[in-house]
């Protein structure tokens, strides 16, 4: 075997890092710190590289010719046999946790050039840029897994020093960790500067140019003085009880109808986007309900539901009901059909292709629905609450309309708003709990 050094080399070894895929998302900074850490080794055709069972110290990537990999039985792979050329990587067991020995024996085919990159070097090269280090480990992993068709089981890497840092993190800790990794990125300061733009519109539109279509409107310093008023003068504000009493009816309102049409909605969709006999028998319906107006609704709901609380909770139900059902079919549709047919071929029963491959592959769509289905359900509820309710933010804006009480209409707006955007968000947080595999998924940047 004939080793040469990889700085005699740099500059093409940069480029061949480059074109493997674990490490396409990587800097050419640190491709040339790995790069001048690699060495380059020669085989003759037929000449063995390494054999199952011994020590794994280096993964390879292979810069001319072609390599027989052939993986052991107790790797788990579908697939044992794998012909590797140019740009592509193998000796990965270097990076495993729990397998420090060779799973495979790997042989020249043809006379080939290899990049060898020591595993433990690699691994300290990656900590120092940790989110880097997080991505090329995650695209190893999805390499592993996809490639060599070796289970996650198997495929479980050695975490970089930060993961076994954040790991310790718990509760209020992993909080305030997570919070200070926001506060470093650009995202609350444009967060700030996009509220102060519309804040500084709106008083100089009103208060200071008095532009045609809002003169009439209520200042921001009205509004202001108003909402923080110990005393306000129409009666609602921070210190005012009823304030308070408003939001937790339109909250617990909107808690129970979004409930309920996640409850069925989900169900529906998956049924709608699995089974074509269902979905003819079904979606026509379902299709033509859809486009009525939640106050077409109102007298309907009334005649059928007694007291006031149960018709605005259904009225809010409705909308939100239709969205989340709509995007879970569409996530189920969205599912390519080889892994139907995989399943089955695999001999995996029906339930167990509904459970591990629909399940999971609409769950994208199913939260980026509840998301949508969340923020319906609170302009629904308001359309409720102004026809039919006697406490609530929509039942706000509608009296204070009727009483000439426009601060307070904003007021009520803008508390809509800001508790609208914190259960989306708080939807969108259980979402990225639930999906972490779409979260590495996405850290990929869509390659995988």
């Amino acid at each position: 075997m004939h080793v040469a050094t990889g700085a005699l080399h740099g500059g093409d070894d940069v480029g061949l890092l480059k074109t493997a895929m674990p490490f396409q998302v990587v800097s050419n900074g640190m491709l040339e710190t790995i790069a001048s850490a690699a060495r380059r080794v020669s085989y003759k055709a037929g000449q063995l590289i390494y054999e199952r069972g011994e020590r794994a110290n280096d993964l390879f990537v292979v810069i001319r010719g072609r390599v027989e990999h052939v993986l052991g039985p107790g790797a788990g792979a579908t697939n044992l046999l794998r012909i590797l050329g140019p740009g592509e990587v193998f000796g990965w067991a270097a990076l495993l946790k729990s397998q420090p020995y060779r799973l495979a024996r790997c042989t020249a085919i043809e006379d080939t050039e290899c990049l060898a990159i020591n595993g433990d070097t690699l691994l300290r090269i990656l900590e120092s840029d940790p989110e880097t280090g997080d991505v090329v480990m995650s695209r190893f992993a999805t390499m592993i897994t996809r490639d060599f068709t070796v289970p996650e089981w198997v495929a479980q890497l050695r975490p970089l020093g930060r993961r076994q840092a954040s790991q310790q993190l718990t509760g209020m800790a992993l909080t305030m960790f997570r919070l200070a990794q926001w506060l470093k990125s650009p995202r609350p300061y444009l967060m700030v500067i996009g509220f102060a733009l519309f804040l500084g519109f709106w008083y100089l539109a009103v208060e200071v140019w008095k532009l045609p279509r809002f003169e009439q409107m209520p200042g921001l310093t009205a509004v202001v003085k108003e909402w923080l008023s110990p005393d306000p003068a129409y009666g609602l504000s921070i210190y005012t009880p009823e304030y308070y009493q408003h939001i937790w009816v339109s909250c617990r309102r909107v808690g129970i109808a979004f409930f309920l049409a996640t409850a069925l909605g989900v169900p529906l969709g998956l049924f709608l986007g699995w089974s074509q006999k269902f979905k003819e028998y079904v979606f026509p319906v379902f299709e033509m309900l859809r486009p009525i107006p939640i106050l077409a609704w109102v007298p309907l709901a009334i005649l059928m539901f007694k007291g006031l609380e149960t018709p605005v909770i259904f009225l809010t139900f409705l909308a939100s009901f239709y969205a989340t059902a709509l995007n879970t079919m569409l996530g189920v549709q969205s599912i390519d059909e080889s892994y139907f047919r995989a399943a089955y071929c695999l001999g995996a029963s029906r339930w167990q292709t509904f459970r591990h491959i629909i399940v999971p592959g609409a769950m994208p769509f199913i939260f980026t629905g509840l998301q949508i289905s969340v923020g319906v359900a609170w302009f629904s509820l308001v359309a409720a609450e102004m026809v039919s309710g006697q406490f609530g933010l929509g039942y706000v804006i509608n009296n204070s309309y009727t009483t000439v009480r426009y601060p307070t209409i904003i007021i009520g707006m803008i508390t809509l708003g800001a508790v609208g955007y914190v259960t989306s968000a708080m939807v969108r947080i259980v979402g990225d709990y639930l999906m972490q595999w779409r979260v590495r998924e996405l850290a990929l940047g869509g390659n995988t």
